[in-house]
Formats: structure tokens, sequence, C-alpha cells
């Protein structure tokens, strides 16, 4: 069974469209991707949210609401994992960027061994199509040359797509302190320290206008989230890939501008 975790803060009218064309996705892949449920994650919107994902509930495709009070994507994604129990554990965002085409593509590669198979936008192979404006890119060029330094080899990641062993996150996602946009980097160097075999995956992508991510009101936040990952997972351990050693670590990231530090695509 595949468990699809999706967060939502007031996605009353972008959740709808996602969910018809995963049902349809999930439908014509059963061959593969087996029994899918979805679990919405309700992160104290004020809208219709959790109503249009009730109604989107089939038999062919299961959608389960779980609210999440407590403010913050990097929350909603928490509570969201802790309340699967299946074999195979995704979470994609409510916008549907991310092509669902991941979904086979990051499945063959469990089947063949990796723990983790993320999305990525930053390998030659991907898809991306973005609106975001000059000052916007350099800022997201600054944040992944940040977030490399914590995770060394990895080139994305914020991409909303994200598959893993059920059992291997639920263990980590406990202790996941980041309520934020920058979750991600705190998640995947758990992961890491766990021993997980992390892969990244070429991605089709196109940003969907109505992110809930705003520079001007989210950026700093998000390297200030980046600096206290850094600290607070000082003590473990982070393979470095070959070439790659001597980035640096908390030290170094003190000194870049906070207005750097906004993530490639937001939410997703």
């Amino acid at each position: 069974m595949l468990q699809i975790v999706i967060p939502a803060f007031n996605e009353e009218r972008r959740l709808p469209r996602t969910l018809r064309e995963l049902r349809r996705h999930v439908g014509v892949h059963r061959g593969v991707l087996g029994r899918v449920e979805v679990i919405v994650v309700d992160n104290a919107s004020t809208d219709a949210t959790a109503e249009v994902a009730r109604a989107a509930s089939s038999a062919a495709m299961p959608v389960r609401v779980v609210r999440c009070d407590r403010r913050g994507k990097g929350a909603a994604v928490r509570a969201g994992l802790l309340a699967t129990d299946a074999e195979l554990v995704c979470f994609m965002d409510a916008d549907g960027a991310t092509g669902l085409d991941a979904l086979e593509v990051a499945w063959r590669h469990l089947l063949l061994g990796a723990d983790a198979v993320i999305g990525s936008r930053g390998l030659a192979e991907s898809d991306t199509a973005a609106r975001h404006c000059r000052t916007r890119s350099t800022g997201a060029a600054a944040y992944r040359r940040i977030a490399g330094r914590l995770l060394p080899g990895i080139a994305d990641t914020q991409c909303g797509f994200k598959l893993f062993r059920g059992d291997l996150v639920r263990s980590v996602v406990t202790d996941l302190r980041t309520a934020g946009f920058s979750f991600d980097v705190e998640l995947l160097v758990l992961l890491r320290a766990a021993g997980a075999r992390i892969e990244e995956i070429p991605v089709t992508w196109v940003d969907v206008p109505g992110s809930t991510f705003v520079p001007a009101r989210h950026g700093a936040g998000a390297f200030a989230e980046l600096v206290r990952i850094a600290w607070s997972t000082r003590d473990l351990a982070r393979p470095v890939p070959a070439g790659l050693a001597g980035l640096g670590g908390a030290a170094s990231l003190s000194t870049m501008p906070v207005a750097a530090a906004l993530p490639a695509g937001g939410a997703g």
C-alpha cells in the first residue's frame, strides 16, 4: 500500500484539481502502485480545504483528512507522516507542481534498494518551468548553496515530492523540529544520519500560481531555520561525497545575508 501525504493551507481552489489528476493517474497505474490512500493535512485552514478534500474521497482512492493546528508546512508534513502506517509513504504539494510520473520512477528506485527518493529540479534531465523574478532566482540559488553544506551531494532539497520507506521515515520524523519551509533539509539530514540511501530523480515541474510562500514574509524565517538546523544537527554524521569536503558548517552559514534565504519554489 502507498499513502500520499498532501499538506494544505487554504487550498480549496488548487486541491480539487490535484486530487482529480492524482485519482486518474492512480487508476491508470494501479498495477504498479497498488492500493493508494491520500492523507490531506488541513494546516489550520480558514477556507473549505477540509471539505473539498473529503468530497474527493472514493473507493478507488480514499482521501482522509488530518487536522494540524500548528501552522507551517513542516508541521503539517510531520503530522501527516506520523498518521501513516503503509510500507511506502510519499508527500507531495497541493498545487500538483511535480509531474505524477515521478511516482512510478521513485517506486522503481525503492525497489532497487533506495530508502528515500526525492524529486529534483537541480538535475540536468529535469524539465522545469518557473516564473520567478531575477531577485528570487538569485535568492533560491543562495539557499541551495547553504542547504548543500548540510546535505553534500543533494542538488535540490525543496522540491515538493519525496517517497520513503514508511517504517524508516516514521522513525526519524518524530525528531523533526522545523515547522516551516526548511523542514525538508532537517528531514533529509535525519534520514542520512540514520543511514538511509537517498537518491534524487529528475522531474517535470511547473510553477503553479498561488504559492503560500511569500519571499518578503518567509525568506528570513527560512534562513533562520537553516541556521537552527545546522546547530541542532551538528553532532550528526553527514557523509560527504568525494570532492565535496571542506564546505564549512554552521559558522559559515551565519555570514549569509538574510535576503538570500529564498527556497526554490517556496512550498514546493
